[in-house]
């Protein structure tokens, strides 16, 4: 998960609330996650959070005054409210790690510190990060407050899994600041594609020839996950089907892994009927070996060549189940960019195509800037250069929005 390119979150402001949990000792990392996205960031720390963390710490990483308490002796504005303040100021309040206490708080609506106040007294979404022993987690008080929350509309982020401070196994971990900084970017990203189902194919696929040897190609599946990633961030229901890569998608995604091109068909003939959008970013291998050997082909054996033969069209084989589906294909080309990828848009049956040219350094398989053109019936809409796979994802679907 990188950094979101496809909005300015600089105008965003994020109410941390840090309370008494040893992953307290997060918080300054998922600051500045926040910050370095542009977020501004206002950290809220209850009684217990100042034993694992210190208010200095959090200030120097905000660039802000910390808030503590409920009545100050010096109050950063006099003529300010402070919950009330903090409230009306949130775009979205965040709790990491959020103790049991703290939810149950939440839950009741029990406004005893600075905190609890704060949250009861805002409009803006609320994030709530779990973070406790297994046993705590699991207690039938914990589970049946997180339910009151979740039915309330406020966001749960499940503990991760793992060894806790407390020498238990299981969940309870408070998940990575990046996560958290991913889950909070998300919250605050427009939506413009909620209810939109989008189903992207990603990565190469490979065709075996022996238990040791297979063909492929050099797609590395970044700009098929930039896609998945971009897509979900803007609310969409994102379904992956991924060849093997060496990549972690967005955690909001469905994924399913595959190997070869006949799976990779297969598996989009299934889901299919599912979505409205088809982004088929996948380099399918256009070749497969005419026969599969059980054995290794061993180095001295005498082989002077492969028999190959095309693999499945997956554009060609779907096509007539198009309906009012959107199609976007991709094309890899190192000469007559624009009259290849029309060609391909108009045999395919595709409403858009992204034509990527490969023969240029920083662009294509396993680069993280592309160059290329984009086309539909209409003509071309946008000839780029040398742009990050984050944001030209963000720009595919700009104009796939424009036409869903």
């Amino acid at each position: 998960m990188g950094n979101t390119t496809g909005e300015d979150l600089a105008a965003k402001t994020v109410v941390f609330g840090i309370t008494g949990g040893i992953a307290a000792y997060k918080a300054p990392l998922i600051v500045r996650g926040l910050t370095g996205a542009g977020i501004e960031v206002h950290a809220v720390m209850t009684d217990a959070a100042r034993q694992f963390v210190t208010p200095i710490t959090l200030q120097t990483v905000t660039g802000r005054p910390v808030h503590t308490e409920m009545f100050p002796a010096i109050s950063p504005n006099a003529y300010e409210v402070e919950h009330i303040a903090l409230a009306d100021r949130a775009d979205l309040f965040l709790i990491a790690p959020a103790t049991a206490n703290c939810i149950a708080k939440l839950a009741q609506g029990i406004a005893d510190d600075l905190l609890s106040c704060t949250v009861l007294a805002g409009k803006a979404p609320v994030l709530v990060c779990p973070s406790m022993n297994v046993n705590m987690l699991s207690n039938k008080a914990t589970q049946d407050n997180l339910d009151i929350l979740r039915k309330r509309g406020v966001h749960i982020l499940e503990p991760a899994v793992g060894e806790l401070a407390c020498g238990w196994e299981g969940a309870g971990r408070l998940p990575e600041p990046q996560r958290i900084v991913a889950e909070v970017e998300r919250l605050l990203f427009q939506q413009d594609l909620e209810g939109v189902s989008v189903l992207i194919t990603c990565g190469p696929t490979c065709e075996d020839i022996d238990p040791v040897r297979f063909i492929t190609n050099r797609s590395t599946g970044k700009m098929g996950s930039a896609l998945v990633e971009a897509a979900c961030m803007r609310g969409a229901k994102v379904k992956v089907i991924s060849g093997p890569v060496n990549i972690d998608y967005a955690p909001w995604a469905e994924v399913v892994m595959v190997r070869s091109a006949q799976q990779m068909l297969a598996a989009v003939k299934e889901s299919l009927q599912y979505c409205d959008v088809l982004i088929m970013a996948a380099a399918v291998a256009d070749y497969v070996p005419s026969v599969y050997r059980d054995a290794k082909i061993k180095k001295g054996d005498k082989l002077s060549s492969i028999a190959l033969s095309s693999s499945a069209d997956i554009l060609s084989e779907i096509k007539p189940m198009k309906e009012e589906r959107f199609y976007v294909g991709f094309a890899a080309e190192t000469e007559n960019l624009a009259a290849s990828a029309k060609d391909k848009m108009t045999r395919k049956g595709l409403d858009m195509i992204v034509a990527n040219r490969v023969e240029q350094a920083g662009s294509g398989f396993a680069s993280d800037t592309n160059s290329g053109i984009i086309i539909t019936p209409e003509g071309i809409l946008d000839d780029f250069e040398q742009i990050e796979k984050e944001s030209l994802a963000h720009k595919i679907l700009d104009f796939i929005r424009e036409r869903v």
